[in-house]
């Protein structure tokens, strides 16, 4: 199984980075946690999940999910954060076969603050865009989206305690497809160590207004910051637990691992 291959290859990876740290893996570890960091990333995020529909369909997806701030006043940084989905599916809506492609891209900006606020508050707000560029209609909605959201986080010492917010409406595309309606939210609570380890714990629940109905799984992951050759590269694993999912969606548990390459100014 694909799931497989995704385990051993990360779990070389891990065995690879050691446990040693710089103060500089330690505070890239912590910048990672922080969804509006002054950082530029390139993750590399491979998804496994089972037990769609009546078939026993899995699903299989690369995200790929570059993070770009800029700077655009004395006080003020603009994130930019956008979601790739690469997928591979068989079976995710009864019989309906294999699909692979690209999935729907979702693009976010975030206003943030450069210097956290009151009490340690940080903080961003923006637009969030649903982009129909998937190559199958059964790997995408067919339809443009748009909305608001925004993200509120502290760090204090090792912790990380926040959260991510969106919705998106559509706007626009395919008139037999089902219209959107969508909240998104990602409570998230993360530990890193003076070696760079991070233990982080997170939901990405979607409820559906139209169809009345949640997707809910817990993250429970681990991931290490290290250095290759000198370039600081962050890696992840762990699993997920769908606690809630659409009738035919999801069940059970799932697999997540990635990469990160980062790009510290």
């Amino acid at each position: 199984m694909q799931s497989d291959a995704f385990k051993l290859i990360f779990a070389a990876g891990l065995a690879l980075v050691g446990t040693s740290a710089s103060a500089q893996d330690q505070d890239l570890a912590k910048q990672l946690s922080n969804p509006v960091a002054s950082l530029i990333s390139l993750p590399f995020q491979f998804n496994y999940d089972s037990g769609f529909g009546s078939s026993d369909g899995h699903k299989t997806t690369l995200n790929i999910q570059p993070v770009v701030p800029f700077s655009i006043s004395e006080d003020w940084n603009l994130i930019s954060r956008t979601i790739i989905p690469v997928v591979w599916q068989e079976d995710i809506a009864g019989e309906s076969g294999s699909q692979s492609g690209l999935g729907d891209v979702l693009q976010s900006f975030f206003f943030s603050p450069k210097e956290p606020g009151p009490g340690g508050l940080i903080w961003g707000v923006g637009p969030v865009f649903l982009l129909p560029t998937a190559t199958d209609e059964l790997l995408g909605a067919e339809k443009w989206g748009l909305g608001p959201t925004a993200v509120v986080l502290k760090q204090n010492g090792p912790w990380t305690v926040g959260g991510l917010a969106n919705h998106v409406w559509s706007v626009a595309g395919e008139d037999d497809r089902n219209d959107i309606s969508s909240t998104f939210l990602q409570p998230f609570v993360s530990y890193t160590t003076p070696t760079a380890w991070t233990f982080a714990l997170n939901t990405e629940s979607t409820y559906d207004w139209k169809g009345e109905e949640w997707s809910v799984p817990i993250n429970m992951m681990i991931s290490k910051v290290t250095n290759i050759s000198g370039q600081p590269i962050s890696f992840q694993a762990g699993a997920r637990y769908w606690a809630d999912a659409p009738e035919n969606g999801a069940e059970d548990w799932g697999v997540r691992a990635s990469i990160t390459m980062l790009y510290p100014k």
